[in-house]
């Protein structure tokens, strides 16, 4: 009884905490259970069995499958539970999903007692979550005349396992509950200074937004009964920064559904709403659980005379409200007709966009990824039983406009689509299942995607993905208890399950902390792929990467698919001339401010595709533009670059992934090496003249399209969260955009910082030559506000040492880390030195280190979210802003923002990232 008691004894320390019992995922303990609900006399008999039934965690856990053979055996009599019923026993097993359960139901159902085969048979047509091995075994009863496996694989046939679920309500109560004035970061809803909790859903629900705002939403459920309470961005967008599951799952904790009595804090059916409506990414994380995502367009842009929308002193159009969502307001929602009401039933606002059939779908089946196994199953039973499938699931919408070309990710979606009508070319607007390539798990999502991979019964990487990658980057900071505690774990899993992992399981290879953004940037080997990533900046340079959630990516492993509508583009070309003096980053950071400018201030690029015209700049440099398009709140980006920088691109990835190799990386599939003839095939054909790199058709459409004028940009470009604007709103979001000299060389920086993704091998060598001119220019380099430096891959750190950078970086740093020896507590505080920090997230990831409360921080990375990078002080507020590399560095010399003349002289002769428009065909 050893682990019992210790979970006794873990029991009673998450009573301090005001926490529940732990769910259990160890079948040790499910054993030890067991043991003691087989003994009348045991004094913990009672609590064991509310533990069995109630606290065991279903899927493909150690303890589902020892759950699922006790109630094997109580189904067939040979254990006796008076409390545990067979019919009982049955009914739990229909909660536990899939893997060793269903194994149980067809081991009974395939059997030679046919009263309880045909009991067990029921009990399958509920279940959608089975495998090739299941649905190889009732193939095979079928053939061999088994009436039961007939009778299952008829109602798959028919879908049984959707239709007869419950049909969405026709209207759904709401109360409103307002989580916050502006853009809604999903940093609100799951910390990502939380992250070591996410697996643990009870605890990590203690996180959101804050304790008075779950106390105020629990009280909004006891004085409005039966209403759903509808989280909302107020003048802002709901889910901004990342995807986020847990956030998701927070939301739904504390006001959705309970999915099964028989699993405790996993709730599904959330709804939120913005002004703006759901980020494009958080949205797919919506429908993952069943939930509903609304637009509300409560405010509205004030126009004159002319039609124009009247703009404020800051130029920013003047809003009205529409109609008031304050928090306490009842609203319904009208599901029949696609109208959100007011309580007295008049219309307020169309929300069609809501409930297309397949949203409606995912509602019913409380998941979309039970809808796409569901689909995956009618027709491995149709097959087999030789009929046609019935007519069940919303047809896919299928778009064809006549003599209209296909932007580039209309034809990577074309190229890479499943189960469309034949011959049919599919325009923006289509939904479409899609092969997914390469798939991306990062560390502080990664368990929780572990978790969804157990939950769906899940137990090896799907044939159709060509690559898949678990990152260490996002904990690479500090190796903390938490993280000694999560990452092996996670590593171990992940491996097992087929993906290469940042760490070795067994120890072969030193642990790989590589920003995984990076990584998947180098496995990206076509410029036609589809890639899965479970962070907003999954934005790959080469093919359209979708940043995503936990359970999105846990699809895309166990099934090789994505479902998704073909977003609308937005083209970006490039006029002009780069001034010498400018980093390429100043041209990201224009190309949104311009584009605010040419569209009054409507961000066109919200939740679409992003094809940037750049095909000049390779992987690493372009990488730059395409990771930024998540501030810029785009669905995805899709860089064209002409054949011979796509090749040299290819050239640098291959020589990476051959790296990765000859660590020891590669697994026993031959990932890694398959990538690398999968590039050679690519190369070859480009060579060839058989497949040029990838372009739009000349008379494809596209929503807006802005052309960024590089002439006008003079000077750098600072993005500032903009934390003290009057107007709530327009803090902390990415679309305040200031040229350097707006500052006048005076507002102080308390901190610097150099990595995250955003950042490339150039970035290193910048910063090591302005060290080096420093010191020319005034004898040595003296900092007056620390400089942290993450560089972003250990690939990145070894071509600096063999090209004598590193050795400039660790002349004036007065802090270098070591592997052997790494960090096991953040740092509280800085010297006026340089930090060179492990590869990594570092301060960007918001999760471990952390800038001095109250400091003002100028950063390369993407993050600006209040509490992300900096915390308020009790006097003054956090604030980063993000720069170019230049800036940062010479800012922590002077402590303070330069002037627009001290930037080009400290700059002067140094090779900063080079940019010309690509020459028009």
């Amino acid at each position: 009884m050893s682990i019992y008691l210790d979970y006794l004894a873990e029991i009673e320390s998450r009573k301090i905490q005001g926490l529940a019992p732990k769910p259990i995922d160890d079948g040790g303990l499910v054993f030890e259970i067991i043991a003691i609900i087989r003994d009348a006399g045991s004094e913990h008999r009672a609590d064991a069995l509310k533990f069995f039934i109630y606290n065991t965690l279903p899927g493909t856990t150690s303890a589902a499958a020892v759950k699922a053979g006790f109630l094997k055996q109580i189904i067939l009599g040979d254990a006796v539970v008076p409390e545990i019923t067979p019919a009982f026993a049955l009914e739990l097993l229909s909660h536990m999903k899939g893997g060793p359960s269903v194994e149980v139901l067809l081991d009974i159902a395939l059997g030679d007692a046919p009263a309880i085969a045909a009991l067990a048979g029921e009990v399958l047509k509920t279940q959608v979550f089975l495998y090739d091995a299941d649905m190889h075994r009732l193939s095979e009863a079928f053939g061999a005349g088994n009436a039961i496996a007939r009778d299952i694989l008829e109602s798959y046939a028919k879908a049984e396992f959707f239709t007869k679920l419950p049909e969405v309500e026709d209207e759904i109560e709401v109360v409103t509950f307002i989580a916050g004035e502006g853009d809604i970061s999903t940093d609100l809803l799951s910390p990502g200074n939380q992250a070591h909790s996410r697996s643990d859903r009870e605890l990590h629900g203690q996180c959101m937004i804050s304790p008075e705002a779950q106390q105020a939403i629990v009280a909004l459920k006891a004085q409005h009964p039966g209403k759903r309470v509808m989280l909302i961005a107020e003048k802002g967008t709901m889910g901004v920064g990342s995807s986020r599951m847990s956030g998701v799952n927070n939301v739904a904790l504390w006001t959705g559904k309970q999915q099964s009595p028989y699993v405790p804090f996993v709730n599904y059916a959330p709804v939120v709403a913005g002004t703006n409506g759901i980020s494009p990414i958080f949205a797919t994380t919506v429908d993952v659980t069943g939930g509903i995502g609304i637009n509300l367009k409560n405010w509205v842009k004030q126009t004159g005379p002319d039609g124009n929308p009247i703009l404020n002193n800051d130029g920013n159009p003047v809003l009205e409200e529409k109609f008031s969502v304050e928090t306490g307001t009842v609203l319904k929602i009208d599901v029949r007709n696609k109208k959100l009401r007011g309580e007295d039933g008049a219309e307020l606002v169309d929300i069609a966009s809501s409930f297309t059939p397949q949203k409606m779908e995912f509602m019913k089946a409380g998941s979309s990824y039970a809808i796409v196994f569901g689909k995956k199953l009618q027709t491995f039973a149709a097959r087999t039983l030789g009929v046609e499938p019935v007519p069940v699931f919303a047809a896919n919408k299928e778009i064809t406009v006549e003599g209209q070309g296909l932007t580039a990710v209309e034809k990577i979606f074309n190229r890479n689509a499943v189960g469309v009508t034949p011959g049919k070319v599919l325009h923006a607007g289509s939904d479409v299942r899609v092969k997914v390539n390469i798939v991306g798990s990062q560390d502080t999502t990664g368990l929780m995607t572990a978790q969804e991979l157990e939950a769906m019964a899940a137990t090896v990487i799907s044939p159709l993905v060509d690559g898949a990658y678990q990152s260490g980057c996002h904990t690479a900071s500090v190796w903390d208890k938490k993280a000694q505690a999560n990452i092996p774990k996670l590593m171990s899993f992940m491996n097992n399950f087929g993906l290469i992992t940042a760490r070795d399981p067994k120890g072969a290879y030193h642990p790989m902390t590589d920003v995984i953004h990076k990584v998947l940037n180098d496995i990206t080997v076509d410029d036609w792929a589809i890639i899965i990533g479970g962070d907003s900046h999954t934005r790959m340079s080469k093919g359209v990467a979708f940043g995503a959630d936990s359970g999105t990516v846990a699809l895309a492993l166990a099934t090789g698919e994505a479902t998704m509508p073909i977003p609308q583009s937005v083209k970006v070309t490039f006029k002009g001339k780069m001034q010498p003096h400018m980093d390429f980053r100043d041209v990201v950071h224009a190309t949104q401010a311009q584009m605010l400018q040419q569209c009054g201030g409507e961000n066109v690029f919200q939740g679409r595709i992003i094809e940037v015209h750049i095909g000049t700049l390779l992987a690493d440099q372009a990488f730059t533009f395409t990771d930024w398009t998540a501030e810029m709140k785009a669905k995805a980006s899709i860089c064209i670059s002409d054949d011979e920088t796509l090749i040299g691109s290819l050239e640098i990835a291959k020589a990476r992934i051959q790296i990765m190799i000859d660590k020891g990386m590669d697994n026993a599939a031959g990932t890694l090496a398959n990538l690398i003839a999968k590039a050679d095939t690519r190369i070859a054909e480009i060579r060839l003249g058989e497949k040029p790199a990838l372009s739009p058709d000349d008379n494809a459409k596209y929503f807006a399209e802005i052309v960024v004028d590089l002439d006008v940009i003079d000077e750098p470009m600072i993005a500032d969260p903009d934390v003290n604007n009057p107007d709530v709103s327009k803090r902390y979001t990415h679309d305040t955009i200031r040229p350097v000299s707006y500052y006048g060389g005076t507002k102080k920086v308390d901190l610097g910082f150099i990595g995250s993704c955003m950042v490339h091998k150039g970035d290193m060598k910048i910063l090591a030559q302005m060290l080096k001119n420093i010191e020319a220019a005034e004898g040595k380099v003296e900092f007056k506000a620390p400089l942290v430096v993450a560089p972003p891959t250990y690939n990145i750190v070894d071509e600096l040492k063999a090209e004598g950078d590193w050795e400039i970086l660790q002349k004036y740093s007065g802090f270098e880390f070591d592997d052997e020896n790494p960090k096991a507590a953040s740092r509280t505080e800085y010297e006026n030195i340089l930090y060179l920090e492990r590869p990594g997230c570092n301060l960007c990831m918001g999760n471990q280190e952390k800038a001095a409360k109250g400091d003002t921080v100028l950063a390369t990375s993407t993050r600006l979210f209040q509490g992300r990078v900096v915390e308020d002080s009790a006097n003054k507020k956090g604030e980063s802003l993000l720069a170019s590399t230049p800036v940062v560095v010479l800012s922590t010399i002077l402590g303070r923002t330069p002037s627009a003349d001290e930037y080009k002289a400290a700059v002067d002769g140094i090779d900063l990232t080079k940019f010309a428009p690509p020459k028009a065909a």
